[in-house]
């Protein structure tokens, strides 16, 4: 890793970009895409096409302070019971538009939590899914679980809709730090989960942990690593802690003097990755990490990793539709999200249109700056011959452009003439370069630390 006075010289511990889990990211989404495109987008996936399916749940027992994601609480199923039949309406109005014989790739239940749904519920819930259309023969089944909201009969009924991968959400075992960001979840709590996952044949199994929380230090996260390291997941998302208390309000419930500054996120990061790769999991593009054997780690050796709105993934379908209020799909033509607020969602299907509220039409620019971008992120690398191949940009420009990014970052990156690399030393730095090749203004109120 190069030196921290050189990273504060090029800005890594001031800047604010992109996670680029998109391209354009969603701030850029606009009024162009509404529900009559997004279903002849629907309508043109090809017969006996493989696609996957994002299932969003925004409820929660209880609202945990760190979240910036669109949830809402509840302490009753009744509202759960019916945003459940919004769903299974807007599965068949999906349905009645897709071509004969699609399939499924994936599938994932997000969240909110999705396991506060009734055993019940969830049976109903596969089934609607399953008359849009069945697994295909290689399917992943993924579902986020909270281990504090979770049982063996509802663990039952996700096993029979075919569940085959778990996510559960840790972020960090030590106590003060839970009680400061509002989420208490023992590790004892989180081993019976894992250990109840797994007694039903789900062998595989994800897991999220943060670093940059309020109070974390260096022996904190090497606890709280060592002990997710004892329950041996085969993915884990070290994602750092992204405090937007202006635009997530419950985050005004967590001290900002009690966050490490910049530096010590970057000191708290390399301990816990660190950790890792001693335990020898591989490291996937700049915050994953998988056993070698894991579907992530074989696409990323194969160079077929990709990136999407959970992060890393191996999913190769070119389409994801997204389900549920606030849910964003992306096809070939574009990105479609559904209106982020479940009254509003509920309040379209109702009426029986999709709720679609804001999208993106990609442009021929924006599909081969979206391939740099991911690029660089999956693989730290930009193929010159696949960009001026695939999407007939000239080769002078791109060698212009990376000459500019070079110079950016005064001359850390590797360029030759095959195209561009971020030398592992500098991949700190990877969302900054990214950030160079993005064409659209950034507003740097509405993104998180570069590290």
């Amino acid at each position: 890793m190069i030196s921290r006075t050189q990273l504060a010289k090029l800005g890594l511990f001031d800047a604010k970009v992109p996670r680029y889990t998109s391209y354009p990211t969603a701030p850029h989404f606009g009024g162009g895409v509404d529900s009559g495109l997004y279903g002849d987008w629907i309508a043109a996936v090809p017969e006996g096409a493989q696609i996957s399916l994002y299932i969003h749940v925004p409820f929660c027992r209880r609202l945990c302070w760190f979240c910036a994601c669109r949830t809402q609480g509840t302490q009753s199923d009744k509202p759960v019971a019916a945003y459940l039949e919004v769903l299974k309406a807007e599965l068949a109005m999906l349905r009645d538009r897709l071509a004969p014989g699609v399939t499924l790739r994936r599938l994932h239940w997000g969240g909110g939590t999705p396991t506060l749904l009734t055993p019940e519920m969830m049976t109903d819930l596969a089934g609607a899914i399953a008359e849009v259309a069945p697994f295909a023969e290689d399917y992943e089944f993924s579902v986020e679980i909270d281990p504090n909201e979770i049982d063996g009969p509802r663990l039952d009924a996700l096993a029979t809709a075919g569940m085959n991968r778990a996510s559960i959400g840790v972020q960090d075992f030590d106590s003060e730090i839970q009680n400061t960001i509002g989420r208490i979840q023992e590790f004892d709590v989180t081993r019976e989960a894992v250990e109840m996952i797994r007694a039903r044949g789900v062998e595989s199994l994800n897991a999220d942990i943060l670093f940059g929380l309020p109070h974390q230090t260096r022996a904190r996260i090497t606890e709280t690593v060592q002990k997710l390291l004892s329950l041996s997941p085969d993915r884990v998302a070290l994602y750092g802690y992204a405090h937007v208390p202006w635009m997530a309000k419950r985050q005004q419930m967590i001290p900002s003097d009690a966050l490490p500054t910049p530096e010590e996120r970057l000191a708290l990061f390399d301990v816990a990755r660190r950790l890792f790769v001693w335990d020898g999991y591989d490291e996937i593009g700049i915050d994953h990490f998988a056993r070698p054997e894991d579907g992530l780690g074989v696409a990323a050796r194969e160079g077929r990793l990709r990136r999407n709105f959970q992060g890393y993934t191996d999913d190769a379908a070119e389409v994801l539709i997204g389900v549920g209020a606030s849910s964003i799909s992306r096809f070939p033509q574009g990105y479609a999200q559904n209106a982020p607020a479940t009254s509003a969602h509920t309040a379209a299907i109702r009426e029986g249109r999709f709720s679609t509220a804001r999208g993106h039409v990609f442009s021929h620019e924006d599909r081969w700056r979206g391939r740099m971008v991911e690029a660089l992120m999956c693989d730290f690398r930009i193929d010159a011959d696949e960009i001026a191949r695939d999407f007939d940009v000239p080769r002078a420009r791109l060698q212009e452009m990376f000459a500019e990014a070079n110079a950016a970052f005064d001359g850390l990156l590797e360029i030759d003439a095959h195209g561009l690399s971020i030398p592992e030393a500098a991949r700190p730095l990877t969302r900054m370069v990214a950030r160079v090749f993005d064409a659209y203004e950034l507003d740097k109120a509405g993104h998180s630390p570069a590290i």
